[in-house]
């Protein structure tokens, strides 16, 4: 009788455990050296070869990313994928945060106060070095001209009396901006260029108060004023002296001319009200015996400006009127808005806008653009006699007579 030999268990499991150990060793070898050789030639590798999981890199380009920046090392984008991924950490986890400011500017509400340039400038600026040394000299003043290229030498004679505390802006309405470079000056100016409008659709436009805010005073000035006796420097020191928020030169004796209020008086360095002819006046402290300049070469200052802007109609572009009520924007007007004699000028009375206009019905270019200005004139009283009626009206007061004029 044969008796069975039974095998041990405990061999068996110990047989087991040594090959499993045996092949745990030559993985972790086989691993370490796989590793060791992926790691070196990794750099080379290019990133849109690499099938890397969605959840390392989600939605996202990699070969745009190589493309784009191509002179970066591997090791380089990794760091900002890197950056981006803690952002994005951070935004998951306050999503539910949002900013609403409401005494932001309109439009700005969702954004934090201290990252918003509510104003801005129109200083040119390098492409290059750092921000804070772009400017070496900050103007204080901005200079405008409305201008076509026959009055190029009036316009020359002009910007060589202004210093360079003085921006120069150009507003081009016949269309030939760059033929300026003829002069050195017209170089480091600005040009805005729209065929056939007015200073004052211009100034709607481009002279917004936030943009032209670090200027303490901003003259608006038609191409046809000779200005052999005039100092910007000068005038600007008389405006200072004598309180003026708006103002201008007065006008030699030989200008063309419509107001006494903008003539020039001989031995005074400023004058803020004159005498009309009888009925012209109903009270002496209002236009056009006080509180009135033309707008010809007005002057304004930051604050008489801003006020101003919002009163220039977007479709009214002539500005006929517009003299009348400047008053409004300053207070007392009639000791805020005066001339300035002893800086004067001459109105040459050059026609050349009206030559931009249309023949049509019989009438010649010039007569179209009058017989606008005429009615502007006559659609800017209705509107403000009716917005100033309907304010008070509002206030539960009875509407004055109107001060439209």
């Amino acid at each position: 009788m044969v008796t069975p030999i039974r095998k041990s268990t405990t061999s068996n499991w110990h047989t087991r455990r040594t090959n499993e150990t045996m092949r745990l060793l030559v993985t972790t070898i086989v691993g370490v050296i796989f590793g060791f050789f992926l790691g070196v030639s990794f750099p080379a590798l290019s990133l849109t070869k690499v099938n890397i999981s969605s959840n390392i890199f989600p939605s996202i380009d990699l070969s745009y990313i190589e493309d784009k920046y191509s002179g970066l090392s591997t090791q380089a984008l990794l760091n900002v994928w890197s950056s981006l991924k803690g952002r994005r950490g951070f935004s998951r986890k306050f999503n539910n945060t949002k900013i609403w400011v409401p005494t932001n500017p309109r439009g700005a509400e969702r954004l934090p106060p201290g990252v918003i340039v509510a104003e801005s400038d129109l200083y040119t600026r390098r492409l290059w070095g750092l921000p804070g040394e772009d400017l070496i000299v900050k103007p204080r003043y901005l200079f405008t001209f409305t201008v076509g290229y026959e009055q190029r030498y009036n316009i020359d004679a002009a910007v060589k009396k202004l210093s360079e505390n003085f921006t120069i802006l150009l507003f081009h309405y016949d269309g030939r901006a760059s033929e300026w470079d003829e002069f050195e000056w017209s170089k480091r100016s600005i040009h805005v260029s729209v065929r056939k409008q007015t200073k004052w659709w211009y100034a709607k436009r481009f002279l917004h108060p936030d943009i032209v805010a670090p200027f303490d005073y901003v003259f608006i000035w038609d191409e046809d004023l000779g200005v052999e006796n005039f100092d910007a420097e000068e005038y600007i020191k008389l405006v200072r002296k004598h309180g003026l928020d708006i103002s201008q030169p007065g006008l030699s004796l030989d200008s063309g001319m419509t107001w006494q209020m903008t003539r020039r008086q001989e031995e005074s360095e400023v004058h803020k009200d004159t005498e009309e002819r009888p009925g012209w006046c109903t009270d002496p402290h209002l236009p056009p015996c006080a509180a009135f300049v033309e707008i010809m070469a007005p002057v304004f200052s930051r604050d008489a400006w801003r006020c101003v802007w919002h009163m220039i109609q977007n479709d009214l572009v002539h500005g006929w009127g517009l003299d009348f009520a400047l008053r409004k924007c300053v207070e007392p007007a009639h000791e805020k808005i005066g001339v300035v004699d002893s800086q004067w000028i001459v109105h040459q009375t050059v026609p050349s806008l009206g030559n931009q206009g249309k023949a049509e019905k019989g009438k010649a270019p010039w007569e179209g653009v009058r017989e606008r200005c005429r009615n502007e004139w006559t659609l800017f009283q209705d509107r403000m006699t009716a917005a100033e009626k309907a304010y008070f009206i509002s206030m539960g007061i009875d509407p004055p007579n109107s001060t439209s004029r």
